[in-house]
């Protein structure tokens, strides 16, 4: 997919998922994965299925044996994942999109008069994250002496992809902090080896601006919807 993969941690958490290997003469030559806990508990949900190029002539028949198998009640897939989305969309009903996955694509050079950023996590702490893929770090935006914004990135995401989120006090809102808060926290990215990347609401229009302003740009939908079968 060569980005961010956001549901990418659920394959290592005990008991959240379910796999299916898809074989052809005793070799597998492919997978499914279903999600079972978490948000997904009462909803068995499909959020990946791969088959090797060489097998993909016999995709729909495939997927519809990973189905039977599996039987689960809905799907949740990222968009920039072809195969997967392909696939669920043609058993598919109730389709809607809820989020946007980012990619970087810019470096900027946003200011805010009076602005300082510091980290209130221990180093150490954001170098474990980052080892363990689990947690990560956070930071402040401060103007005299007041903190106005709070932001970070999360590591719980393929290698070496990390995920930054931000949130800006009401009052200081519509300045231009949001952007340089996020604008920083791809440079911190960066200077920790990780690759930043960001998701937002389809519908959280200031967020959506902050992010492309801070040079962000949409590549991905997470596409949710029910599996219905014939």
């Amino acid at each position: 997919m060569d980005g961010q993969i956001v549901h990418d941690s659920i394959h290592a958490r005990l008991g959240w998922t379910l796999e299916y290997a898809i074989t052809h003469d005793d070799r597998a030559i492919g997978y499914g994965s279903v999600a079972v806990a978490g948000p997904w508990r009462d909803r068995p949900t499909v959020y990946e299925f791969y088959l090797e190029p060489a097998f993909r002539l016999r995709a729909f028949e495939l997927f519809d044996a990973f189905l039977d198998a599996s039987n689960p009640q809905a799907f949740e897939v990222q968009t920039s994942d072809t195969l997967s989305t392909m696939m669920c969309l043609t058993r598919a009903q109730d389709i809607g999109t809820e989020r946007i996955v980012f990619r970087d694509a810019e470096t900027t050079m946003h200011t805010v008069t009076g602005a300082t950023l510091r980290c209130v996590t221990p180093p150490d702490a954001i170098r474990t994250a980052i080892e363990e893929r689990q947690g990560g770090g956070e930071w402040v935006v401060e103007i005299d002496g007041a903190v106005v914004a709070r932001g970070g990135m999360l590591f719980h995401y393929n290698r070496p992809y990390s995920d930054i989120y931000m949130n800006v006090d009401e009052p200081f809102r519509r300045r231009g902090i949001g952007t340089y808060l996020v604008q920083e926290l791809k440079r911190l990215c960066y200077e920790l080896g990780a690759i930043p990347s960001a998701r937002c609401s389809t519908t959280n229009e200031p967020s959506r601006r902050a992010l492309q302003r801070a040079g962000f740009v949409p590549f991905a939908h997470i596409l949710f919807g029910s599996l219905g079968r014939p």
